[in-house]
């Protein structure tokens, strides 16, 4: 029964480590391809194709984008919302400060490398409990 135990947390920790730092480094790439982003105060209007956020850049430009259902729904009634720019770009922006992708990959990795933990302590204990 131990050896099934060993072999057992071997595998996990094999490839929570290894499945791991391969997350990681994926969350690593997309946070640098995600670019700067930048907070503004967004003016929000009505328009003909729905509810949209004007706002000015560091630039000095105005940028404009459409929002979705969902950040409609999150801006509710308001006229200003607080909303992040991405630099360079006067279409793009979202409610958040960090990419929902990057922070989904990022905890994927976390718990990945917290099960090669918990496997390679398991491994330790039964090492050391057989004697």
């Amino acid at each position: 029964m131990s050896q099934a135990i060993d072999a057992l947390a071997e595998i996990f920790s094999w490839i929570g480590f290894g499945v791991g730092a391969l997350l990681a480094g994926v969350a690593l790439i997309m946070y640098l391809l995600d670019g700067t982003w930048l907070p503004v105060r967004a003016v929000v209007e009505s328009g003909p194709n729905g509810r949209l956020v004007r706002w000015f850049d560091e630039d000095g430009g105005v940028g404009e984008a459409h929002l979705t259902h969902e950040q409609d729904h999150h801006i509710g009634d308001s006229d200003m919302a607080d909303i992040f720019v991405r630099r360079g770009s006067l279409n793009r922006m979202r409610l958040t400060h960090g990419s929902p992708a990057v922070r989904a990959v990022t905890r994927l990795a976390i718990g990945m490398l917290a099960l090669g933990v918990v496997a390679l302590v398991t491994s330790l204990v039964m090492l050391f409990v057989r004697g």
